[in-house]
């Protein structure tokens, strides 16, 4: 039987990741999958969605053209193409994390792993053994249940991106970051989209202010929104409502992932009170000693980058190394709408909850010139910050390439600066990042353009 200092189970961004690190610190590391080597970020998540975004993206900036005096003829899209990119692009980043591991001595295992007590894993018919655990086994789409879901064909988020053509019409059961997303994509792309959600509204876990900017380009799309709906039945092609029925050609229920926990069961590992998520302490081992469990698995915001963290963490516990660890508001937190929203640390109302004397300022990107040209003047920059000495709190941008931006805002946060400092940096110009310094400076009355 071979034996592994480490022995990482699942190969996302939690695992992989951490295999490749361990591997850096000395260690004689295997990594099992059971599936495709990425695991769902790359294969069914954050890769495809956003392959499919910057598809539905470049078919608005040909019709915003078309505004401005640059003609173009009728847009014609051929589905089977556009997958075919998609898939090779997928190919290559599994080809590349594959490269990776064996560039690292990562062994790979492929197949379903069982785990006994003495952490002996067996995949198929082989057995190896690790002196420490490391469970990465993500999440699987949660699918409610609804009467009559059981008997129609629907697709997950899982299964979404293997379609062979636009639908004409979509209905998206449920209003979170991926649901709408994917209605932005297919909208752009021609599609007629109608979000249920059951929830007083779509994007609960975002800015108000932010949500209300994104729903008004939902609205621009002829993205029809249905919130605190009562999902009563669903049939061949129509959701009834309590007072409406919705018809369409496809269904997709995206309502959110739990977590893979079987081998954290076969373990009997601890489990959180609401036992859906692992218990973990700060440096992410289980109730169980030399049990790691990362990602999906454990409660917290079900983000690759947010897995990756904390499977470095528990790869220098393992190591005996000292490593940062991973504070809940240090994690950015991206949509990828049009425009996108990006955040970090605490809303205003946290802040306050949290007993901070709060001072919250916010830039508008009409007046921007680098927005101005590219005509995406819809979102701000917005910094909450405390009186005192102007600690950064949170902070949430809105707009074209938000998602980047907020790295400059993460940048000086995490490395204790303050408001002052985001004032004082010198922004090139121009662009979209000068609403940073902005917003920064009318914190002190300073602003220049607004």
């Amino acid at each position: 039987m071979k034996k592994y200092d480490v022995v990482v189970i699942g190969s996302g961004p939690g695992g992989y990741v951490s295999a490749i690190r361990a591997a850096q610190l000395g260690k004689k590391v295997a990594i099992v999958e059971r599936d495709k080597i990425g695991g769902s970020c790359l294969n069914v998540g954050c890769i495809p969605s956003k392959i499919l975004l910057k598809f539905g993206e470049i078919v608005e900036d040909i019709k915003k053209a078309n505004h401005w005096g640059i003609k173009a003829n009728d847009v014609s899209i051929d589905v089977e193409k556009l997958m075919q990119r998609k898939d090779k692009v997928m190919e290559a980043l599994t080809m590349g994390i594959d490269s990776l591991l064996k560039k690292n001595k990562v062994t790979l295992y492929e197949g379903d792993a069982q785990v006994r007590d003495d952490l002996t894993v067996t995949i198929g018919n082989e057995n190896i053994k690790g002196n420490d655990i490391l469970l990465a086994t993500g999440s699987t789409p949660f699918v409610p249940s609804i009467k009559g879901l059981d008997k129609i064909d629907y697709m997950t988020t899982d299964t979404f991106f293997n379609m062979k053509e636009l639908p004409k019409s979509l209905c998206i059961i449920g209003g979170g970051v991926i649901s709408v997303e994917l209605a932005t994509a297919m909208a752009a792309l021609g599609t007629k989209v109608t979000i249920v959600e059951v929830a007083e509204d779509i994007l609960l876990t975002e800015d108000a202010t932010a949500r209300k900017v994104v729903k008004n380009h939902l609205a621009k799309q002829k993205i029809d929104i249905f919130t605190a709906a009562n999902i009563t039945e669903i049939k061949r092609g129509e959701v009834l409502l309590k007072e409406k029925t919705i018809s369409f050609n496809d269904l997709l229920v995206a309502t959110g992932r739990r977590p893979v926990t079987k081998l954290a069961q076969d373990l009997k590992l601890k489990m959180d009170e609401t036992g859906k998520f692992v218990t973990v302490n700060d440096r992410y081992e289980t109730s169980k000693q030399h049990v790691y469990a990362v990602g999906d698995l454990i409660s917290g915001p079900q983000l690759a980058h947010a897995a990756s963290a904390e499977g470095l963490v528990a790869v220098h516990a393992m190591a005996k190394k000292q490593h940062n660890k991973v504070g809940q508001l240090d994690i950015p937190r991206c949509v990828y709408t049009f425009p996108e929203i990006a955040s970090i640390g605490l809303s205003e109302e946290q802040a306050k909850e949290a007993g901070y004397d709060v001072q919250v300022v916010q830039s508008s990107f009409n007046g921007n010139g680098k927005a101005m040209s590219a005509g995406e003047t819809d979102g701000f920059v917005k910094i909450i910050s405390e009186t005192k000495y102007q600690e950064i709190l949170g902070a949430v941008v809105v707009g074209g390439n938000a998602t980047e931006l907020i790295s400059s805002i993460v940048g000086v946060k995490y490395a204790e600066g303050t408001v002052m400092e985001l004032a004082h940096m010198i922004w090139p110009h121009p662009t979209l990042s000068e609403a940073i310094g902005e917003s920064a400076n009318a914190l002190f009355g300073q602003a220049i353009h607004m």
